[in-house]
């Protein structure tokens, strides 16, 4: 609140608002680093000053394909529609050439009947007439009412010129509609990766790990995984590569490279001399300005379309010193997947140096090894310790209760100065 007046000098006021706001320390939101590849797999990239805007018509299915649906949809419209009056306006032309307009409007109503033998179309009349024979020619509806006749040569041209322009609007918007709706990045949503990736020991050597899995029961054919490295580097000349890519390769025991996706798999990468990771140690990590790349490729049981799932780790998502827990079992001869726990890890002994120090001394590992053993078996005999003295005072406990319940004595004096002892 602002002081009052007579009570407060105005400059000592303002002079103490002054030194607070010097004291306050100013610190600005860190912005969050750019990455290439979303979460969800969509390419964080934006395209500007495209001056060759000409080449997207000549591919002009694809670019109908690329659309927004309701960019699609309104296109899907107004191909019909201004095909249906395009045509419209050459029937009535062809009418009003021949002087169908004009004869049925001269004619009475008993007369008409003796135009059908001299006219192009039938019941051709106005605009109107000639837009709905349009529509029944292009869909191939036909209610009788308008119908050709033998008398124009240039009205049955106009006949063909229609349905040869109405099968290439019917394939081209039905083919759009199609690939739209099957497209190969709707499979995709059901390709799920784990949230965090692990680095952590395995068979002797540090590995990187994340962990993919398919909710659908259809399974993936010929599935593969690639793993890539993105970061900025300078060469030794001095040129800046803001996305320098580096591929990862996967440890798989099988020669095709390919994976049964049957249920959720570790996919792992041994860190060696191959790797970029080969020289980031835990503490480096943090400050590395990186993006790891995950891509799953395999074609759909279902309909044989070719899809692709992508995902991306920066520095901040990777766990050092982690690993996924187990979540497939076997429940009454048929394994069961526990997906609540798809992204869980548990916290293991791994060396915080980097994987070249761990092959130049391998004793780190075995030190690491027997330090998480001792602290393990601490935590036991801590655990053992209070478990006996929670069980020593559970029973003290319970004898005072028991001591508490006995039925205490009662002594009475007699005249005489016997003491006689009963219990009540």
């Amino acid at each position: 609140m602002l002081a009052r007046k007579s009570i407060i000098p105005e400059e000592y006021v303002l002079a103490r608002i002054a030194a607070e706001n010097l004291r306050k320390p100013r610190i600005r939101d860190r912005l969050p680093k750019a990455r290439f590849i979303a979460k969800s797999g969509a390419c964080n990239l934006a395209h500007k000053n495209i001056r060759e805007q000409g080449r997207f018509l000549q591919d002009i299915f694809t670019t109908l394909v690329d659309l927004k649906w309701r960019h699609t949809l309104v296109i899907f419209t107004m191909s019909f529609l201004c095909s249906w009056l395009l045509f419209a306006i050459m029937w009535w032309l062809v009418a009003f050439a021949h002087g169908d307009i004009y004869a049925y409007m001269e004619k009475s109503g008993t007369e008409k009947s003796g135009l059908e033998s001299t006219v192009c179309v039938t019941n051709v009349r106005s605009f109107t007439s000639a837009f709905l024979f349009s529509i029944e020619v292009q869909v191939t509806i036909g209610f009788g009412g308008r119908m050709m006749t033998e008398e124009c040569p240039l009205a049955i041209t106009v006949l063909i010129l229609q349905n040869i322009v109405g099968l290439i609007i019917n394939a081209v918007m039905l083919g759009c509609i199609f690939m739209k709706t099957a497209q190969a990045h709707r499979r995709a949503e059901t390709l799920i990766f784990s949230r965090h990736a692990v680095i952590a020991v395995r068979n002797g050597k540090l590995c990187f790990m994340f962990r993919v899995g398919d909710l659908r029961k259809s399974m993936i054919i010929s599935a593969s995984v690639r793993i890539q490295v993105v970061k900025k580097t300078t060469t030794p000349e001095g040129e800046v590569v803001p996305i320098h890519q580096l591929d990862i390769p996967v440890d798989n025991p099988i020669e095709s490279n390919n994976i049964f996706l049957v249920a959720p798999l570790i996919i792992c990468h041994v860190i060696d001399k191959r790797s970029p990771l080969y020289d980031i140690s835990a503490t480096d990590l943090v400050n590395q300005d990186l993006e790891v790349i995950v891509i799953l490729e395999g074609v759909v049981e279902t309909t044989g379309i070719t899809t692709q799932a992508r995902t991306s780790y920066i520095a901040e998502e990777i766990q050092w010193g982690h690993r996924f827990v187990s979540i497939v079992t076997e429940e009454e001869g048929v394994y069961s997947v526990d997906y609540s726990k798809f992204g869980n890890t548990v916290k293991v002994a791994a060396p915080r140096c980097s994987a070249r120090e761990l092959d130049e001394k391998p004793s780190i590992l075995i030190q690491t090894l027997q330090k998480s053993e001792l602290s393990h078996q601490n935590s036991l005999r801590k655990r053992n310790s209070m478990r006996r003295n929670n069980s020593m005072r559970r029973n003290n406990s319970i004898r005072r209760n028991n001591s508490s319940l006995l039925v205490p004595k009662v002594q009475f004096m007699t005249p005489e100065g016997n003491q006689n002892t009963s219990e009540s």
